[in-house]
Parts: C-alpha cells; sequence; structure tokens
C-alpha cells in the first residue's frame, strides 16, 4: 500500500460527469409548458442523490418533502391544503437545521415554489391537473415561445434551408417587420431554450435570420393591403415599437399617421445603436418597407404640451404612444456638471444626425456597463480615442451587457475596470475634466437583481485622468406631459395592461421603453404588434395577418451530434477605426448545415401534439 496515490478518474466517474452535462442542457432546454411541480419534484430527486445523508433533515427531510409532492401529483391521491401546509413547515424546517448548502438549498427551491406557483399547486390539488397557465400556452415551439414577437423560426429556418430567401423575410414580417434589424442586434432569447441544446448547442438563429436578409431581393413585397376601413390612428414615436403597430394597422386598412420628434425616424435604432452594429442602409431598408404599407409621417413633430396630445385624442380613432426612454439619467457626483462630461445618450443621437464629437487623441472614461456603455466605448475607439476605459461598480460576470459586447470592447483596445465606483469628478481651473475618481470596490450579499452587491473596499482611491466622462448608467422616460394629459403614469413609465390598452383611458394604448422602461429592440416590436391587434379589435374589427407560403416538410433522418456554425468578425485592429459593420455572416455550406440541424420541433413533439404552426394572428 503507497503511502500516497495519484487517483485519476475512472470510467464511471467520468460517465457521471458526462450525465451531470446531458443534466444541464436538459434544463437548459426545459419546454415552455413543462409544468412547474413536476419539475420541482424531479429537483428534488436530484437533490436527494446528492445528499451525503449525515444530517437528519437534509436525509429524512428531503424524502418528506418529494413524498408529499408525489401525493399532490398523483390523481389517484386525495390531497388538500393541509398537504400545502406540511410542505412548507417541512421545508423551513430543512432550510434552518440542515449542516451545509445541498439541504437548505433544497429547501429554498420548495419554499420559492409555493410562493411563485401557488396556482399550480392549487390545481393539481383541486382538478388533478396542471393549471390553465400551462395547458393553454398559445405555443409550445421552445424558440417561438422564447420570442416576445412569436416569430416562426421553425418555418424561416426550412425555407432559408431550401434557399427561398425572400419566403423567409415574408414570413419573419408576418410578426416582425424589422428583419435586418433582428438579424444584426437582437439578443435572441429565442436560442436560450432551443431544444437542439440538449443535443448539442442551440441552433444559430440570428445567423440564419442574417444569411437570409443578406441574400434575398433588394425588394421583398409586403402582403396585400386590406380595404380602407376609414379609421384613423395617431402613432406618437416613430422608433421599432410606433412603426410596428402602425405596419400592422396600415395593412388592416387602417390610416396611420406617425409624429415623430427627431429628423428621422428609428428612434434608438437610429439615435441609440451605433452604425457599426446597425449600418444605417441596413436599418432605412426595413423602415422603407414598413412605410411602403402607406403610412403617413410628420418629422419633428414635437408633441410636447397637453394641448398637442389631447388634440391627437380628440382627432384620431384611437392613439398608440411609443415616446421611447430618451433622458439621460445622471450619475449622480460631484463634479458631474464640467466641461468634457457628456451623456450616452446625447452622445448617440447626436451621432445619429451625423453630428460625430471631436475625441481625436483624447482620454475617455465610459461609467457603466450595460449595452450602451459599450457601444459608447466602442464608438470612442472609431472616434479616435487614444484611451478608452470603462468603469463599473460591479464584476464583469455582473454586467448586463452582453458578453459579446463586452468581450468586443475588450479585443477592440477598450480597457475594463471592474468593482470600481465613481465618486467625484475632477476639473481644472477652466472647469475642464481632467480625472475621475473612483472607489475600488469588493463584493457582498446578493440584492434583487440577482446579483451580488458591491461595498467599498479598505483601498484608496483612484485617480483616472481623462479628458472625457460618458454616463452611461440608464435612461429615462419623458412622460411628464403625458401624465398632464391624463394618461395613466406609474414611476415615470405609462401605465396599461396586458393588451397595451393605458388604464383608464379609452381608445389609447401605450407600448416600447416607455412602458417596460429600457429594454431590447424585439421586446418592444413585440408590443407594438400586441397593441396593433388590440386596437383593431377596439375599433370593431378581427383582421387577421397572415401570409400564405408553402413551408418545406422536415427531413426523417437521425439527428447526430455537429457543432453549432458561429459569425465570426473582422479583426480587432481592422474594425475599431471605421463604423463600418463588424461581423461577417455565414457562408452558404454554413448556413444550409445549420439550418439542417433544427430539430423542427413545430412538426415534431408537443409542438405538433398542440396544433402545431400557428399561421395567423
Amino acid at each position: 500500500m503507497s503511502r500516497l496515490e495519484f487517483k485519476q478518474k475512472s470510467q464511471a466517474q467520468k460517465e457521471v460527469e458526462a450525465l451531470y452535462g446531458d443534466i444541464q442542457r436538459r434544463v437548459i432546454a426545459s419546454p415552455p409548458s413543462q409544468c412547474q411541480v413536476d419539475m420541482t419534484c424531479s429537483f428534488l430527486k436530484l437533490c436527494q442523490a446528492q445528499s451525503c445523508g449525515k444530517c437528519v433533515p437534509c436525509r429524512v427531510g428531503v424524502y418528506q418533502m418529494i413524498q408529499i409532492l408525489e401525493n399532490i401529483l398523483d390523481i389517484d391521491t386525495d390531497s388538500s391544503t393541509d398537504d400545502l401546509v406540511l410542505l412548507q413547515k417541512t421545508a423551513e424546517t430543512v432550510r434552518d437545521s440542515s449542516d451545509c448548502a445541498i439541504g437548505w438549498e433544497t429547501a429554498e427551491i420548495v419554499l420559492k415554489s409555493l410562493q411563485s406557483f401557488s396556482e399550480d399547486y392549487m390545481s393539481h390539488i383541486e382538478r388533478k391537473r396542471c393549471s390553465d397557465s400551462v395547458t393553454d400556452l398559445r405555443n409550445t415551439v421552445p424558440c417561438v415561445s422564447k420570442c416576445p414577437a412569436e416569430v416562426d423560426i421553425p418555418g424561416y429556418i426550412s425555407l432559408i434551408k431550401a434557399g427561398r430567401y425572400d419566403d423567409a423575410v415574408k414570413l419573419i414580417r408576418k410578426d416582425n417587420p424589422f428583419p435586418t434589424v433582428c438579424a444584426l442586434i437582437c439578443e435572441h432569447p429565442c436560442e436560450g431554450h432551443c431544444r437542439r441544446n440538449i443535443l448539442d448547442a442551440s441552433i444559430n438563429i440570428r445567423g440564419l435570420k442574417m444569411f437570409a436578409v443578406d441574400n434575398c431581393s433588394d425588394v421583398v413585397p409586403i402582403p396585400e393591403i386590406r380595404e380602407n376601413t376609414g379609421k384613423k390612428i395617431a402613432i406618437i414615436g416613430g422608433g421599432p415599437s410606433g412603426l410596428t403597430a402602425a405596419y400592422y394597422l396600415s395593412l388592416m386598412g387602417h390610416k396611420t399617421k406617425i409624429f415623430e420628434r427627431r429628423a428621422q425616424l428609428g428612434g434608438m435604432l437610429r439615435y441609440g445603436i451605433p452604425s457599426y452594429r446597425l449600418p444605417r442602409h441596413r436599418l432605412d431598408w426595413d423602415i422603407k418597407s414598413i412605410l411602403s404599407a402607406g403610412i403617413d409621417v410628420e418629422l419633428n413633430a414635437d408633441i410636447n404640451t397637453e394641448e398637442a396630445v389631447n388634440k391627437l385624442m380628440n382627432e384620431y380613432d384611437a392613439v398608440y404612444v411609443a415616446i421611447g426612454a430618451h433622458n439621460y439619467k445622471m450619475i449622480g457626483i460631484e463634479g458631474e456638471e464640467s466641461k468634457g462630461v457628456i451623456s450616452a445618450v446625447d452622445m448617440l443621437r447626436g451621432i445619429g444626425d451625423e453630428k460625430m464629437p471631436d475625441f481625436k487623441g483624447k482620454r475617455v472614461v465610459v461609467v457603466g456597463g450595460g449595452n450602451v456603455a459599450m457601444d459608447v466605448a466602442r464608438t470612442a475607439m472609431r472616434l479616435g480615442a487614444a484611451h478608452v476605459d470603462i468603469a463599473y461598480r460591479r464584476r464583469k460576470v455582473d454586467m448586463t451587457a452582453l458578453p459579446e459586447e463586452i468581450d468586443g470592447a475588450i479585443a477592440e483596445g477598450c480597457r475594463l475596470l471592474e468593482l470600481r465606483t465613481p465618486v467625484r469628478i475632477e476639473a481644472d481651473e477652466e472647469g475642464n475634466v481632467k480625472a475621475l475618481v473612483v472607489q475600488p470596490q469588493k463584493v457582498g450579499p446578493y440584492d434583487s437583481s440577482g446579483r451580488p452587491k458591491s461595498f467599498p473596499a479598505q483601498k484608496d482611491e483612484q485617480v483616472l485622468e481623462c479628458d472625457i466622462v460618458v454616463g452611461a448608467i440608464g435612461q429615462e422616460i419623458d412622460s411628464e406631459v403625458f401624465e398632464k394629459a391624463g394618461v395613466s403614469v406609474l414611476w415615470k413609465k405609462l401605465n396599461t395592461d396586458e393588451s397595451m390598452a393605458v388604464e383608464g383611458m379609452e381608445g389609447v394604448f401605450a407600448g416600447g421603453d416607455s412602458v417596460t422602461g429600457p429594454s431590447t429592440v424585439i421586446n418592444a416590436i413585440a408590443q407594438g404588434r400586441v397593441a396593433a391587434a388590440n386596437i383593431d379589435n377596439y375599433l370593431g374589427y378581427n383582421h387577421e395577418i397572415k401570409v400564405e407560403l408553402d413551408i418545406p416538410e422536415p427531413d426523417l433522418k437521425d439527428y447526430i451530434q455537429c457543432g453549432r456554425s458561429e459569425l465570426t468578425s473582422r479583426y480587432p485592429d481592422e474594425r475599431n477605426r471605421d463604423f463600418d459593420g463588424f461581423e461577417n455572416g455565414l457562408l452558404l455550406e454554413e448556413a444550409i448545415q445549420e439550418a439542417g440541424r433544427c430539430l423542427r420541433c413545430d412538426c415534431n413533439n408537443l409542438g405538433a401534439f398542440r396544433g402545431g404552426r400557428h399561421t395567423s394572428w
């Protein structure tokens, strides 16, 4: 017997670790129609298998919770609310008395489930079935259900595979009139629950959409416009949400007019996203197609008085307010009034109108950790800045920006300073910025956002010498005028129900960032679509939006593991000095292979069982 031995992984251990990976991928790909109570019970069984059995609360208590849950799920066993009381008490006991995280975190799963989906528990107890919120889901195809606009993703992927790029664009437009915009900048939540994750990795949905718009015709016709209804709708705001609502309402036969405050349409797509991410000619292609539906537009129309708002409400049959979130949120530190302190909103707005700030040779510090902060940092590099720092009060992993945006900024030469909170801005005798003073931070307990808070570390303040400070910590909504006009406002956001109708105001609807706060383009588009459908109903109609297309049938084949084709980018030292698009699309052979990886959940599994594709709305 050796004194010490170097232990290598046995074949059994390797298989178990591979099994952990399989479980992780299955959890990621959980379908939207999954019963939450059943999933909780399944998680508990996994937790029980991890228990060492040393402490009684974990060894016995977890088993008892599983038994209670199985009784609730069993259609042949009578259960009552007493079971829920017992389940909660058992979970609290396990949480408070277990020796380690295996026990107390298992109990937390149960307690959170009781709080979050009590309706599902009661449905199983009273009706012996899953709740309506599970069984009545409109879409059970994972990617479609996770897309806020419910775009027919398997459908257009199959059309791309067949080489029918114009038809793919038409199918996308059925639910989303911005195929090019979303091909370039969408955060692609659809990929998060792609069932292909179970096998290897999700489909590159955004990459395939980009391939379709890159290879379609110069003009892809829109659907036929319905007969004029004689109804007039005012759209306040020409951003993605307002344009979406105007497009679908126009297709339904209503006369729509957009009142846009700026000199050009696009909202934050034009005035908040740099052209290296969204080239202006690509944005204009989508907008031109939308306007071809016969939409009237009034630019430089500043609806900034109570009288102007009320006039629109009186002259039009319905009003849709989609004003976005264009106001700058102050950093809130000493010296913010110094010359050289600018907001990300003002900077990007000026660039949207081709007014480029002079950053050549200057030292720039960007404060913030979201996508906007990455945008202005990368833009500063392209404007010739000598040096760009990004100061963020939390860790890199806690930043709200997309990982690829963060990595892109670092690759292009920006320096990321994690755990640095701005304290004050120092200026010279003439009031010009000369430095940003930051306080190093340390991480602490988690907050309601699910991220650890930051607290001052016992370190000296650091001085970041700079000529420009750009604040990018968020945006606010300018809703004061609408509140004075009687529009319901809650915490500066326009207050609507799920149909996007403003609470307490007949004929007035709202959507986009003015309702949710700063969000994503696909969320704004989705709300414009919802508003269009419900405005149509409010006006007494039920027009359907549909596209007549023959969707290819899925191939009957065995699916084998296959790598995901990724988009590539231009080299950092090549792209960081111009505003040309930085991403390269898929090659033809890559696109065909990637489209062939789709499991066609619209035709197989639960998606087909519950009716398959939704061809209209």
